[in-house]
């Protein structure tokens, strides 16, 4: 993947990190936190953040690379991961107090790497074009020169939302197990005899969610055993936190739409829920189906004794999403971005 000499100080090399060793866990935990004190102003990742990209379970759909300084200590890490056909996610992580040369040395060379990745990735896809999609935050302005550098393009802006959720919002929704309004029903996935969650219904959501992001910004087709492989891994992963909506205009309920939540969870105070999903069909918009789902999630979290429901949203959605979470008191707390490059396989 790498030149014979990559360009790295003297005495610097790269290599593969093993993701067993707690203290490379540590240390890749301590970069990435380093990482968002500064580009953001302050730390949230944690070590389950890292162990989804660099455990054994991890690395079914990933690929690693660290740069350790001639003591051995590792100053730089990427991480690519199979997202999608045609869409390779890549994390890029400099050490904030390598001086300006080094620094730069060690992004050239995780960057080479990431893109061989890509051709890799891309061929094993049978694609002719790979794409490599990466984020940084609104204010790092040595990530946006080195991602300009190496011909990546600013595509797209996200607001990271936060809303309070008070205690009385548990009666924001009858039951948020399951509840009806105006001939939608909203329930949880239901779960199957051996407690594991049924397969039919986590079927309907995956079916919704690619249905209704089919025509959402750099939506890439993913299938059902890839959806649930990369849900599992995030460490704020809850079964329970899984609903959906259907329309009881017939005979048989007709799952129209569907939110995936998650736990996020806190060192410092009360945890919070996260709306890592939320997809309506089009025939089903404008019968109420995204907001019931979102007092669903909102209920729920006030119910379990959680402050806050956080969100993305795309800041050019083409569905106004900002504005509906906005009119319900969401509000930003910071700005990503998505830069992307396409590299020929």
């Amino acid at each position: 993947m790498l030149p014979e000499d990559p360009g790295l100080p003297s005495g610097w090399a790269a290599e593969a990190p093993d993701g067993t060793d707690e203290a490379v866990v540590a240390r890749l935990t301590e970069l990435l936190r380093a990482h968002e004190r500064v580009a953001r102003g302050w730390a949230g990742a944690s070590e389950d953040d890292v162990l989804v990209e660099v455990s054994e379970r991890g690395l079914a759909m990933r690929e690693n690379l660290v740069v350790r300084d001639e003591a051995g200590e590792i100053r730089a890490w990427g991480s690519v991961h199979d997202r999608a056909a045609g869409r390779m996610l890549y994390v890029h992580v400099v050490d904030r107090d390598l001086p300006g040369p080094a620094a730069s040395a060690c992004s050239d060379v995780l960057f080479t790497w990431a893109e061989a990745q890509a051709r890799e990735v891309g061929a094993a896809r049978g694609r002719a074009v790979q794409q490599i999609d990466t984020g940084a935050f609104q204010d790092d302005e040595r990530q946006h020169g080195w991602l300009e550098g190496r011909g990546f393009e600013r595509v797209r802006t996200w607001w990271q939302m936060t809303r309070p959720v008070s205690a009385g919002e548990a009666g924001l929704v009858p039951d948020p197990v399951d509840w009806e309004r105006g001939g939608v029903r909203f329930r949880r996935v239901g779960t199957a005899p051996d407690g594991m969650p049924d397969e039919q219904d986590l079927r309907a959501v995956h079916d919704v969610l690619e249905g209704a992001f089919t025509d959402h910004f750099n939506s890439a087709e993913e299938t059902f055993d890839e959806f649930i492989h990369r849900l599992e891994e995030d460490p704020g992963h809850r079964w329970d936190h899984w609903w959906l909506a259907e329309l009881l205009d017939g005979d048989v309920p007709e799952a129209c739409g569907a939110l995936v939540g998650t736990v996020s969870e806190s060192a410092s105070g009360p945890d919070g829920s996260y709306v890592a999903y939320l997809g309506v069909l089009g025939s089903a918009r404008g019968r109420g189906v995204a907001t019931g789902l979102l007092h669903t999630i909102i209920a729920d979290a006030a119910a379990s004794g959680r402050d806050l429901v956080g969100l993305e949203v795309d800041a050019d959605s083409p569905t106004g999403a900002h504005g509906l979470y906005t009119s319900m008191g969401w509000q930003t707390r910071y700005v990503t971005e998505s830069w992307h490059k396409d590299v020929r396989v």
